[in-house]
C-alpha cells in the first residue's frame, strides 16, 4: 500500500475523478486548497487586504492504494496532461508507507 497525493486546479477536479474511477481508485480523500505558482512574486505582491485573495482554487487528493492502481492512474495523468492547452497539470506524487494501523 502507498499514499498517494493528487493535486489539480478548480477546473479539472471533474476530470481527476473520473480518472481515479478508470484506475479502481474509489477511496480518497480530498481537500480545497489555493495553489500559488511562484511564492517570491506572492509575497511581493501580497495585500494588506484578507479580501483579496491570491491564489488559485486548487483540490488536493490523497489515497491510500494500492501499486496496480497507482500505475494506472499516472498512464492516465500523463495522457491527460500531453492534451492541455493551459499551464497547470495535474501533479501526482507517491509516497511509501513504512506503517499504518
Amino acid at each position: 500500500m502507498k499514499l498517494l497525493i493528487v493535486t489539480v486546479v478548480e477546473e479539472f477536479e471533474s476530470e481527476i475523478l473520473r480518472l481515479f474511477k478508470k484506475a479502481n481508485i474509489e477511496s480518497f480523500s480530498e481537500g480545497h486548497i489555493d495553489g500559488y505558482k511562484n511564492t517570491t512574486s506572492m509575497v511581493r505582491t501580497a495585500s494588506w487586504f484578507p479580501s483579496e485573495k491570491g491564489g488559485i482554487e486548487s483540490s488536493l487528493f490523497f489515497s491510500f492504494t494500492q501499486e496496480t492502481n497507482i500505475d494506472l492512474l499516472f498512464k492516465l495523468i500523463e495522457e491527460f496532461n500531453q492534451n492541455l492547452e493551459t499551464n497547470n497539470p495535474i501533479k501526482a506524487v507517491v509516497v511509501p508507507i513504512e506503517r499504518s494501523i
